[in-house]
C-alpha cells in the first residue's frame, strides 16, 4: 500500500494519527509506518511523485521514513547521528552522521527530509543551513519540529513541562520509576515558532512554500499566522522550503 488515502488536512486524518500516537509505545511499527506514509504524502503533495528522486533523510531514527520513500521508488538515504536510534534493522546503507556536518556534496538531494529533529539540536540555524547546502537549487526541504510551548513540547514528560522542565522530569520519574529520556539543554531544546520563522524567512537561499501545522485538522496555515496563539495551537510546525538558485 502506498499513501494513507487520508485528506490533508482533515479531522479524519488527524484522528487517525492521534490514535496511532496513543499506541506509540506498544505498537511503534504501526504508529511510525502510518506517520511515514502521511509524511511522504505531504512531500508528494508539494513536489510531485518521489520516484527516481534522491532523498536525504536527516535524523530519521530507525529508518521508517527512508523505507517509505524507497517503497515509492525514491533513492533514499538515512543519516542518523545516534547509533542507538537505528534499531536492530536499519535500512541498507544507513550512515552514522551528524546533521551539522553531513558527508555529502553540495546540492546532491532533490528532497531533504527532517522530521522532528530540530528540537533536539543545540544550534538550529546551523542545522538548517546544512539541510539547505545539500539540497539542489529548486529542490524541496521538508522540516518539521515540535515547538516547546506545544502540548507535546516536553516529549515524554509533557504537558507538565509548562510547570518547568525539572519539575516535569521529576514527576515522570515518580510516575514511571525511571529517568526521562530527554533533558532540557542536553538533548531537547526550547525551540519556538516565531523566532524560527523569522530566521528562515530572512535567508536568501530558500523560499518558504508553506508554514503550517503538520497535524492540525483544518486551517493548517492560518493557525501559524497568529502570534502567541501559534506557539501552543500549532502542535508541530511543518516548513516546506524551496532551495533558491545561487
Amino acid at each position: 500500500m502506498t499513501g494513507t488515502a487520508l485528506k490533508d488536512p482533515s479531522l479524519r486524518r488527524s484522528l487517525a494519527l492521534f490514535r496511532a500516537f496513543l499506541h506509540e509505545q506498544d505498537d511503534p511499527d504501526a504508529c511510525y509506518s502510518l506517520l511515514a506514509r502521511d509524511s511522504v504524502d505531504q512531500v508528494e503533495a508539494y513536489d510531485g511523485p518521489v520516484t527516481g528522486r534522491t532523498v536525504v533523510d536527516v535524523g530519521g531514527g530507525s529508518g521508517c521514513f527512508t523505507e517509505e520513500f524507497r517503497r515509492r521508488g525514491a533513492h533514499a538515504y538515512l543519516f542518523e547521528p545516534d547509533v542507538t536510534e537505528l534499531g536492530a534493522k536499519p535500512p541498507d546503507g544507513a550512515v552514522i552522521a551528524d546533521g551539522y556536518l553531513l558527508p555529502l556534496y553540495d546540492g546532491v538531494a532533490d528532497v531533504t527530509f527532517s522530521s522532528n529533529v530540530l528540537e533536539h539540536v543545540a544550534d538550529p540555524q546551523t542545522f538548517v543551513s546544512e539541510l539547505v547546502r545539500v539540497t539542489r537549487p529548486g529542490g524541496l526541504i521538508y522540516l518539521s519540529f515540535t515547538n516547546w510551548l506545544s502540548p507535546w513540547g516536553g516529549h515524554e514528560w509533557a504537558p507538565w513541562h509548562y510547570l518547568g522542565a525539572e519539575r516535569a522530569r521529576a514527576r515522570y520519574r515518580r510516575r514511571t520509576g525511571r529517568a526521562a529520556k530527554h533533558t532540557l539543554g542536553e538533548n531537547l531544546f526550547a525551540v519556538h515558532i516565531g523566532p524560527t520563522l523569522r530566521q528562515v524567512r530572512a535567508r536568501d537561499d530558500v523560499r518558504v512554500v508553506s508554514a503550517r501545522s503538520r497535524y492540525w485538522p483544518f486551517l493548517a496555515e492560518t493557525v501559524v499566522k497568529a502570534p502567541g496563539i501559534r506557539e501552543v495551537a500549532t502542535w508541530n510546525l511543518l516548513l516546506i522550503l524551496r532551495r533558491c538558485p545561487p
